[in-house]
């Protein structure tokens, strides 16, 4: 199993978020390198624009993968997102993968001000096969390939606008999934699929990776060409006092996630449907300290690890071993004292193995 983590802290549940300013950036991804991690994701979920940190990373790193996980599609035209992928790929020398993600049509439209043009499956499908032309042409501009769509098009380059050739043309693509749709589309079209942090591993194993098999077998090719990523949902800390205090801001985590109708699904196959009802309700109030009191101790345990950090490689193996190909940590975790440093080291090896 490859290790990644996230560059910069993805969600404000804590009080004590990361701030780093260029040479903070620079000196985490030196030390993320230098403690064996295989990957480097960035995320705009905190508000941070997912490319421009990879530049850094690019940079100050000679080994690690980068990644963005996951840049918001739609409200970036295939093209802005093909330069940049170009871009961090030339200049990062092979090491650079495109992920990417729908968001709701509530977050299209009323955060990002783009129109919602059709359902996102669809148009993902497009978006993919977009991307595919662009990068063909920038690569081989001597015999470009246009797309038609219905959602995209891309039927003009000229010279003056064209980027050179790359040394490594072929830019992965994973694309961010819960439903069967978003799988099928990953196993058919894309290099790997990002599973939700919602996801379960009863989830993954039940729903997501015969989809994504499905996908796969309709493409011709086997499900190990499919990169099965996740980011898990993970309550740690130095010590057991740490982390009880960490399972308070997860109970508040995992209530804004059931209450969110899009992911029921996954709740709904835990028996937990009713309750991500009530919890939508309550949501709509603002209701949300009275939401994670909600949260029932097995519903907590059930959509994270849990674990103080000295064992929570061992935790982490015995729940994902098996079933992905990538596991993405939080950037939380601690790694400013000697211990807390071998301590992850001795983490990212113990999941290496799995």
């Amino acid at each position: 199993m490859r290790v990644g983590i996230a560059l910069i802290e993805s969600y404000r549940f804590s009080s004590d978020p990361v701030e780093l300013g260029i040479g903070g950036l620079a000196a985490r991804a030196r030390r993320i390198e230098e403690l064996g991690l295989d990957g480097i994701l960035s995320s705009e979920t905190a508000g941070h624009d997912p490319f421009f940190p990879l530049l850094i990373v690019a940079e100050h790193t000679t080994r690690v993968r980068l990644s963005t996980g996951v840049a918001i599609a739609f409200p970036r035209a295939p093209l802005v997102i093909a330069q940049m992928a170009w871009d961090l790929q030339r200049l990062s020398r092979g090491r650079f993968t495109l992920g990417l993600g729908t968001q709701v049509k509530g977050h299209n439209e009323r955060r990002y001000g783009v129109p919602w043009t059709g359902a996102p499956g669809p148009r993902m499908r497009e978006y993919v096969a977009c991307l595919r032309a662009i990068f063909q042409t920038f690569q081989h501009p001597e015999a470009p390939r246009w797309f038609e769509g219905t959602h995209y098009r891309f039927s003009m380059l000229p010279p003056v606008f064209s980027p050179e050739p790359i040394e490594h043309p072929h830019i992965p693509i994973q694309i961010a999934a819960l439903n069967p749709y978003m799988s099928r589309l990953a196993g058919e079209a894309c290099d790997g699929v990002f599973a939700h942090p919602v996801c379960t591993p009863k989830y993954v194993r039940e729903v997501m990776l015969p989809t994504v098999a499905e996908g796969a077998r309709a493409a011709g090719r086997p499900l190990t060409d499919v990169e099965i990523v996740h980011a898990p949902i993970i309550v740690t800390g130095r010590n057991n006092a740490e982390v009880e205090e960490e399972k308070g801001l997860h109970r508040r985590r995992i209530a804004f996630y059931a209450s969110t109708r899009t992911y029921h699904p996954v709740f709904e196959l835990h028996g937990w449907q009713d309750l991500g009802m009530r919890l939508h309700a309550l949501s709509l109030e603002g209701r949300w300290d009275d939401m994670a009191k909600l949260i029932p101790e097995a519903m907590a345990a059930e959509f994270a690890t849990i674990a103080p950090l000295a064992e929570l490689g061992d935790a982490l193996r015995e729940k994902w071993g098996g079933l992905l190909t990538t596991l993405n940590l939080p950037t939380g975790l601690p790694l400013e004292t000697d211990e807390e440093r071998r301590q992850v080291r001795r983490l990212v090896e113990t999941l290496q193995q799995a």
